[in-house]
């Protein structure tokens, strides 16, 4: 009998309205979360990228190419790509609130430091550091998300955390920009990091403590299976490859668009290059919009939409008009932040365990795309000006097309023996 009356007891319990539920739109809860996380991108965001703007002021103060320079950005976003999947796994163990805290404290810590680098070298191994410290984030808000909110309004809440992130990276060129023309590209860095240490506060002080999350052992062989099976789903892995080339053509266009601005016939000055990052705001709304387009749309059709997006970008890019290159930029960003919310949701839905190792490996191929375009994108404005950056950005929007129609044809394969299968069971049972 006591066992009964314990199961009773555990069913009651559990029935009551003191039980935890998900988080929902609406609820105060939710709100505090979504300004955290909004807070959280802003805090990382604005650290990562601080250098991209100021690029052309750290070329011509330490005498180095633009591919040079291209490092202190590709340094940060490489670490953050290498470390994002350990980071993540111990998330598992110790907690995704704990390991953002830590993380964001780290990269803050750094980026106090990076406007004192005497020189190239120390600046970019600072940034790596910062960048390794920034990997902690990511994954573990894409994992706290997944498991405190209510799964219908999970897409929403990501395009929420991906908005603060546009947010942030338009915050800190823009900031950069403008505090580089008025007092050098030192100043502009400090004052990023100041501005991050802000954000960081207010993301320690609302976010709601994780109720749904249960600690997971450290075992290697354990995390090395989770991966592995991750890395089998075919699903999963087209999302990382989506996410990487989105990401490629993001980080060639806007690590060599200052370069472009700051040249003839446009000259303009370094405040004027940081405020074209305005345009990041085209790509909050986008973000926040993506779970109306895939309820429109379907994944695959919000995919298309933001590549045709994309595509148009670059192509109007190449106009020498600046009110078509800002359009162009428009597009461009409209489109990928689209379909990055896009992709970075459904990898948290496609996965049902080992959710934070499953949105590490997405975070690892985002940024190595963000790498492989800054740097690829830099080499090639020095061997064929701005044409041949906009052709590699077309070339890795291909990627994502031909990702994309290969899976349409794989649902449809795959739907098509369901049916096959259905059919035969129904002859089976009317025989």
């Amino acid at each position: 009998m006591p066992p009964a009356h314990t199961g009773a007891a555990t069913t009651v319990a559990a029935s009551t309205p003191s039980s935890p539920e998900p988080l929902s739109p609406g609820t105060s809860g939710y709100r505090r979360m979504s300004l955290a996380l909004f807070a959280a991108g802003l805090a990382v965001f604005v650290l990562l990228y601080s250098t991209q703007a100021l690029l052309p002021a750290i070329s011509a103060d330490f005498g180095v190419t633009a591919g040079q320079a291209s490092w202190t950005v590709s340094a940060a976003t490489g670490a953050l790509a290498l470390c994002v999947l350990p980071l993540s796994a111990l998330s598992e163990r110790f907690g995704r609130t704990r390991m953002m805290l830590c993380s964001m404290a780290v990269a803050v810590a750094v980026g106090l430091l990076v406007p004192f680098a005497p020189n190239l070298e120390w600046m970019v191994a600072l940034r790596a550091v910062q960048g390794a410290a920034i990997a902690g984030v990511p994954a573990s808000a894409m994992a706290y998300l997944a498991e405190e909110v209510r799964p219908k309004a999970l897409v929403g809440a990501i395009g929420l955390f991906v908005a603060g992130n546009s947010i942030g990276g338009m915050s800190g060129r823009l900031v950069t920009g403008w505090a580089a023309q008025m007092w050098g590209w030192r100043a502009a860095l400090l004052t990023v990091g100041l501005l991050a240490l802000g954000c960081a506060a207010v993301f320690a002080a609302l976010l709601p403590r994780a109720r749904f999350f249960r600690p997971a052992s450290l075992d290697p062989r354990a995390v090395g299976r989770t991966v592995a099976g991750h890395l089998r789903d075919p699903l999963l892995l087209r999302l990382y490859g989506i996410g990487a080339l989105f990401m490629t053509v993001f980080g060639a266009v806007y690590t060599v668009i200052g370069y472009r601005l700051t040249e003839e016939p446009f000259s303009l000055g370094q405040g004027a290059v940081g405020s074209v990052f305005l345009i990041y705001l085209v790509g909050t709304a986008a973000s926040a919009a993506a779970g109306q387009l895939v309820a429109r749309l379907g994944r695959r059709g919000a995919l298309y939409l933001a590549v045709t997006t994309t595509a148009l970008g670059l192509l109007a890019s190449l106009s020498e008009s600046l009110g078509l290159i800002l359009l162009g930029l428009v597009l461009i960003t409209a489109g990928f932040f689209a379909g990055h919310a896009v992709a970075s949701s459904s990898v948290s839905r496609t996965a049902k365990t080992g959710r934070a190792q499953a949105s590490a490996l997405y975070q690892s191929a985002y940024y190595l795309g963000s790498s492989a375009g800054g740097t690829l994108g830099a080499l090639a404005w020095h061997s064929g000006g701005w044409p041949a950056t906009v052709g590699l950005a077309l070339a890795a929007v291909l990627g994502v097309v031909s990702i994309t129609v290969y899976g349409s044809r794989v649902a449809r394969t795959e739907l098509r023996a369901e049916q096959r299968v259905a059919r035969a069971e129904r002859r089976l049972a009317s025989a």
